[in-house]
């Protein structure tokens, strides 16, 4: 009775989750026009394209570039004029009397401040600085960005091909369980048997509803990423393989390219060039600007149409922008210190790259593939010898299990082997390995 009871609790477990699997995770054939087919040099260019995290941070360039042709500009002259309003009474008395002499006072001057010390080319020097900054930051988003993109594409192939496997073995196993359900009505099998690959079917089946929870998380960054919307699926078309070449490199020279290319030590080492820059504007703030003003000046002065030039400059007894400079001492001490501990970390993350991308062609470089082809084949014909009783059933559980365990393995390890390529890349900031 207990038996029986729990044939019919694993029997309805197992039609829930081949009902959750293909109703909520599976891709129907009458979806098969939802689904994108795209390589990787495809869905590269879509997000080069389209993404709008990075078309958005592409407006940081342009708005570095309008202030740097800002700091171009010089000062606007400032107009000062004055004149009578009321007198004699009359309003805007202007003109000559009688005998014809100039009555009612007309003033104009004009100011134009000249900056000294070379301010406004340090000015400028700073917004170019600024200009490269925001460059390299858009670099870094879409580094950043890309290194996603990439994991997420490789992540779904390898979890499709995850789940082709457990639906090919859940497969084998129902046209199994089958024949055994007629054993099992003839007396021929005990029903012990029959309910542990009852058992295997449905870890099989909660192996696939895992895995396709991750493909639905994988997916949807992938299309965000993208700017895909709407029920589509992206399916990456990739080789089954990757490439196990060991690259000839030194770590001195991809060290040197991390140097010229990657993003985080190009912003650190911009970040004291602008520090220093800074510090010889604060310096040059420090020296007075002068301000040079024509004006004319009709009947208020010794003659009626006076004719002068004003020079006037703030004398710095008070303030002479020391505070200023300590403070940008102390920034450019301070970003020393960061270069140096940016440097620091890029040599060491391109040395662990290197020997994580080392590891897994060491790995990957062993030839298995004999191996692969040869369990393969065994597996395809365990399901018969275990129905002639050539081997038992403890066994026959402990091939489907094993032989699952190494085409996963094998999966994971492609995909290994291609985020450590891509790792190397990005630290170095160029594509080293193909």
């Amino acid at each position: 009775m207990l038996i029986n009871k729990l044939a019919k609790s694993i029997c309805a477990i197992c039609c829930m989750c081949f009902l959750q699997n293909n109703i909520i995770y599976g891709r129907p054939q009458a979806a098969e026009t939802d689904t994108i087919r795209l390589e990787w040099e495809q869905a590269e260019k879509i997000f080069l394209d389209k993404n709008l995290q990075l078309l958005a941070e592409h407006f940081n360039i342009k708005s570095g570039e309008a202030l740097l042709e800002q700091s171009r500009k010089w000062d606007n002259p400032l107009l000062i004029t004055d004149q009578n309003v009321y007198g004699n009474n009359k309003f805007f008395d202007h003109g000559k009397d009688a005998a014809g002499a100039q009555q009612g006072e007309f003033y104009a001057q004009v100011q134009q401040l000249i900056r000294t010390a070379g301010k406004r080319g340090k000015q400028t020097e700073l917004a170019k600085t600024n200009v490269h900054l925001s460059e390299w930051q858009f670099r870094l988003v879409m580094r950043n960005l890309k290194a996603t993109l990439y994991k997420d594409f490789y992540t779904v192939a390898q979890l499709l091909g995850n789940d082709e496997l457990y639906k090919e073995n859940i497969k084998r196993l129902e046209k199994l369980q089958g024949a055994m359900e007629q054993e099992l009505k003839a007396g021929n099998i005990a029903k012990k048997e029959y309910l542990r690959v009852q058992a295997l079917i449905v870890s099989l089946q909660h192996d696939i509803t895992e895995n396709s929870k991750n493909i639905n998380d994988a997916e949807s960054e992938l299309k965000t990423l993208l700017a895909v919307t709407g029920d589509k699926f992206i399916k990456p078309v990739v080789s089954k393989t990757e490439p196990v070449d060991v690259p000839e490199f030194s770590i001195l020279r991809l060290t040197d390219s991390a140097k010229q290319n990657n993003p985080e030590y190009r912003i650190e080492t911009f970040q004291l060039q602008y520090k220093r820059q800074n510090l010889r504007l604060q310096k040059a703030l420090a020296i007075p600007d002068v301000t040079v003003a024509p004006e004319y000046d009709q009947n208020a002065n010794y003659i009626n149409n006076y004719v002068g030039l004003t020079l006037s400059l703030p004398i710095p007894l008070w303030d002479r922008n020391r505070g200023n400079i300590k403070a940008a001492k102390y920034g450019v001490q301070q970003e020393e210190l960061m270069v140096q501990a940016v440097d620091q970390k890029l040599q060491n993350d391109v040395m662990n790259a290197c020997q994580k991308l080392l590891y897994e062609i060491r790995l990957a470089s062993k030839n298995n593939n004999k191996f692969y082809e040869d369990y393969y084949q065994l597996q395809q014909h365990i399901a018969d010898s275990y129905n002639k009783r050539q081997i038992g059933l403890i066994e026959f559980l402990d091939y489907y299990k094993d032989y699952q365990e190494i085409r996963v393995g094998q999966l994971q390890q492609v995909l290994n082997l291609r985020l450590a390529k891509q790792e190397l890349n990005d630290v170095t900031g160029t594509d080293i390995i193909q």
